[in-house]
């Protein structure tokens, strides 16, 4: 399956990428939810987060540690911020690559009871 993230990362379209190692891709999203909205998507192709595997894990891990460091590195770790992923239809999943939502710059409101 080839998605508009695949293209992204192939660069052929352009998008405004803030982080990328030899495992996955970070970039803005261009209909953000939070003043702060980038997308971490791994280069290997995963439709979705129920296609994952075991061998999947390490890689998983690493679109949250990802997260974590842009967090820090860009000054808004301490403040907080929320980390999504969407799995299929009813999930709110729109393109079928997993991918992680990191969401910060504002209060965002509460989301389940913990």
């Amino acid at each position: 399956m080839d998605t508009i993230f695949h293209k992204i990362i192939r660069r052929e379209i352009p998008a405004e990428i803030v982080y990328e190692d030899e495992h996955l891709v970070a970039f803005r999203d261009i209909g953000p939810q939070a003043p702060v909205h980038v997308l971490f998507v791994p280069k290997q192709t995963i439709p979705t987060l129920d296609a994952a595997k075991p061998e999947h894990a390490e890689l998983i891990g690493r679109l949250a540690l990802a997260a974590a460091e842009y967090a820090r590195s860009e000054g808004f770790a301490e403040a907080g911020y929320r980390v999504v992923m969407n799995c299929n239809g009813h999930g709110g999943q729109t393109v079928y690559q997993l991918h992680l939502h990191l969401l910060a710059g504002a209060q965002l409101g509460h989301f389940g009871a913990a």
